[in-house]
């Protein structure tokens, strides 16, 4: 993947979110198997939301709450491995930063937190069940 495919953007809840919900809805409900009712909260029109895109398509997502957690990163399985969950991630730490919130915090799968740590996380306390799978918390400084 060429890097100028990829673009990630701030997204506007009301105006992406038909595109956000379908890449959660991939990721998460089907090919995870996490109940749609857990899937979808009160939170999504509260959050700042960032969207990658590429060829003009959605192929991934991710979450800021007002408190300063990450959350809903969600890459399409195509588009896996080619640095779209780190742009994202980037991208949702610029706007913590831009937010005046020094330190995020997420509740990352257990298999992704050698990812997040790569990122500068630091995962703290044992690793718990959410939605049926393995997590671990993790926090950083931004």
């Amino acid at each position: 993947m060429a890097a100028h495919q990829l673009r990630v953007r701030a997204a506007d809840w009301n105006v992406d979110r038909a595109a956000l919900r379908a890449i959660r809805e991939q990721v998460f409900v089907r090919e995870q198997a996490v109940p749609v009712e857990l899937e979808w909260d009160e939170f999504d029109p509260l959050c700042q939301h960032v969207v990658a895109e590429a060829a003009g398509q959605a192929i991934g997502t991710g979450r800021l709450l007002p408190d300063g957690h990450i959350g809903r990163m969600a890459v399409l399985e195509s588009w896996r491995g080619q640095g779209v969950g780190s742009a994202l991630l980037v991208a949702l730490l610029r706007l913590a930063r831009d937010r005046g919130i020094r330190r995020v915090r997420l509740n990352a799968q257990s298999r992704a937190v050698a990812f997040y740590a790569r990122h500068g996380f630091v995962a703290e306390g044992e690793e718990f069940i959410e939605a049926g799978i393995p997590h671990r918390s993790m926090w950083r400084d931004v």
